[in-house]
């Protein structure tokens, strides 16, 4: 155990990210700085930030928009309402109660009491010195500045704020289910987007987030007796007697009420911390790679599980380094807090008791959206199958990877939980917007399990050796940027010469489905005559085996005539036969096995089950 609060010294010399190869792409840049005061004894907090912010776009600037997360948990906001109105509220956001005895769910927003409400008030909001006028609605700050931005200038905002800490509702709050005091999530004023597509100023209603990249430096003033993890580098360690150590000798703390923590991030979107008076701490430095920090409560139910944990991290870590491209901060901090696990720059808040499984799983999750959404920061509101999606699919990956029987395709979970909900009659588009979802398990399900299986299906068609080079060119071509689905979709196409817009369409602005059938199978002057069907709309190669009744098994493969392309044979082990290819028109496709159908025992179309098809009861005939 250690109390010790070790943080790196040293920033990291960042540079600033690459130019992007096309080069009309753009992005703001914005350096925050904020000096901040908590109150403990009422969990409320005032500060003052200064905010510089480059305009880099070719659009002249009238306006600007903050979020105001806190003010959501409030009663009668836009969350409070969605609570009320949604069909499958989150469980960790209402309470249970009997309305003529019947389960009601209500809203915990809708009930807060004036000292449990969340609020961020902002007040002497100036631009370059200068007045600007501002409007509160709901979470969003609407600005009209004192002068425009034009293209290519700075401009700087100062501004004082006050906020409270809502009881723990959702990420942000006080005091969670396992006690941890302070998730301080979404806690700041923190400047909308502005891309290509204009102003992302979404209300916070449930969802996800996009922000700014740029450099963080707060300081955090608070009562001594906490201790504090999360965004950026620790600069004075000495100061506040954690995590520096001269001669084997930890300094002492300063004996007085208060202690400031100053901490800076460079290039994040984001910044969040975490306190707690019971917070223990460890350190687990990943070899050639970055010092990871695990700070959980002082709780011996859970201590054993969090330093079973630290190994295993580091395991995961590495894999994320190997399989998707080097992570380039130097620490990463796992914090018990939170409501569940959200992924924060540089960090996680994460519920720390319950079965190890679990823990691990969380963490393995939470720290991949570091990759993805922390360093490629895609749009999470508009495409949340980017981040949530990709994760999952380098999740299931690393934990397979460390598995004692690891499978073949660790990504099947995903697969059933799409074609479950494809088959409900439920399913939106994956371009539907975050908050639109009529259904929480829908949005769940199109942004983690179909977004998952976005990547595993890619492996299908292009196969696993040019699906691992994606991934690895997406990151190097795309981190520290705001990449769309094109980019994924153009990644892959560059990388192995396939066509590969249809998918992108189909898959994630329709709810076409793939449905392919073996229709009938007949003999033919001592050959097997195979007839297939396309039923769904969408199209795709086709992967068939046939098993011979000697046990043996040859492979033949249907190109997608729009592909443009051939994937290579995985299992050189296999005979193979690439037959001509399938036009998406032609409902119906036939080919010929050179063997007499009494000499075999079964043919299957796909039976790695890397195509998602959602009637699987008609892929397989077994010759009797």
């Amino acid at each position: 155990m250690k109390r010790l609060f070790t943080f790196c010294l040293l920033c990291l010399a960042f540079a600033k990210a690459p130019a992007q190869k096309n080069p009309g792409y753009w992005q703001q840049h914005v350096d925050y700085k904020m000096d901040v005061f908590m109150d403990v004894s009422n969990y409320q907090y005032r500060g003052s930030q200064k905010l510089v912010y480059q305009n880099n776009s070719p659009d002249t600037l009238k306006r600007v928009f903050f979020h105001l997360y806190p003010n959501a948990f409030q009663p009668g906001s836009e969350m409070d309402a969605r609570l009320q109105t949604i069909k499958d509220p989150d469980g960790r956001m209402v309470t249970k109660t009997k309305v003529d005895g019947n389960d009601v769910k209500v809203s915990r927003i809708k009930n807060l009491k004036p000292d449990e409400i969340g609020f961020l008030n902002i007040t002497h909001f100036k631009q370059d010195g200068k007045s600007a006028q501002t409007k509160t609605v709901g979470t969003i700050l609407e600005v009209t500045l004192a002068k425009p931005i034009l293209p290519h200038k700075k401009t700087t905002f100062t501004l004082d704020f006050n906020g409270q800490v809502p009881i723990q509702i959702r990420r942000s709050g006080r005091n969670n289910s396992e006690g941890v005091e302070l998730s301080m999530s979404q806690w700041y004023p923190k400047i909308a987007e502005f891309d290509f597509e204009g102003w992302h100023a979404d209300p916070y209603i449930a969802r996800e987030f996009h922000g700014v990249w740029g450099d963080f430096d707060v300081k955090i003033t608070i009562d001594k007796n906490y201790i504090l993890g999360g965004t950026g580098y620790l600069q004075n360690p000495n100061q506040i007697g954690y995590g520096y150590e001269e001669k084997g000798k930890a300094v002492k703390r300063p004996d007085t009420p208060t202690l400031t923590w100053h901490f800076k991030a460079p290039m994040v979107h984001d910044f969040t911390w975490a306190a707690d008076r019971q917070y223990l701490h460890d350190i687990a430095v990943v070899p050639g790679g970055a010092t990871l920090h695990f700070l959980y409560k002082n709780n011996p139910k859970i201590i054993e599980n969090w330093k079973k944990l630290q190994p295993e991290t580091v395991k995961i870590m590495q894999f994320y380094n190997q399989f998707v491209g080097p992570y380039p901060y130097k620490q990463y901090s796992v914090i018990q807090g939170g409501d569940g696990g959200m992924e924060y720059a540089m960090c996680t808040l994460i519920l720390g008791e319950g079965k190890f499984d679990g823990l691990l799983g969380v963490t393995t999750h939470e720290m991949g959206h570091s990759w993805f959404q922390h360093i490629l920061a895609s749009n999470e509101s508009k495409h949340g199958w980017m981040d949530e999606g990709f994760t999952s699919f380098i999740e299931d990956s690393a934990l397979n990877s460390i598995a004692p029987k690891p499978v073949d395709n660790p990504y099947a979970g995903a697969y059933a939980g799409y074609i479950g909900m494809a088959n409900s009659g439920k399913e939106l588009p994956q371009s539907t917007h975050a908050d639109r979802f009529d259904e929480n398990r829908v949005y769940s399900i199109t942004s983690y399990s179909k977004g998952e299986v976005f990547l595993a299906q890619l492996r299908y068609l292009i196969g696993k050796e040019n699906l691992e080079k994606t991934l690895k060119k997406y990151y190097a071509d795309f981190k520290f940027k705001h990449p769309t689905p094109n980019d994924i979709k153009r990644t892959a196409e560059r990388v192995s010469g396939a066509n590969l817009d249809w998918y992108l369409v189909d898959w994630t602005q329709t709810t076409n489905t793939i449905d392919y059938g073996i229709k009938e199978v007949t003999e033919r002057n001592g050959t097997t005559a195979v007839s297939l069907e396309r039923i769904g709309r969408m199209p795709m190669p086709i992967d068939i085996t046939v098993t011979y009744t000697d046990g043996k098994t040859e492979n033949f493969y249907i190109p997608l005539r729009m592909m443009s392309f051939s994937k290579e044979n995985e299992n050189p082990l296999v005979k193979r036969t690439t037959l001509p290819d399938w036009a998406w028109a032609y409902p119906t496709y036939e080919f010929e096995i050179p063997a007499a159908k009494a000499g075999i025992r079964k043919i299957e179309i796909d039976p790695a089950g890397f195509m998602a098809d959602v009637k699987k009861e008609n892929n397989v005939i077994e010759i009797k």
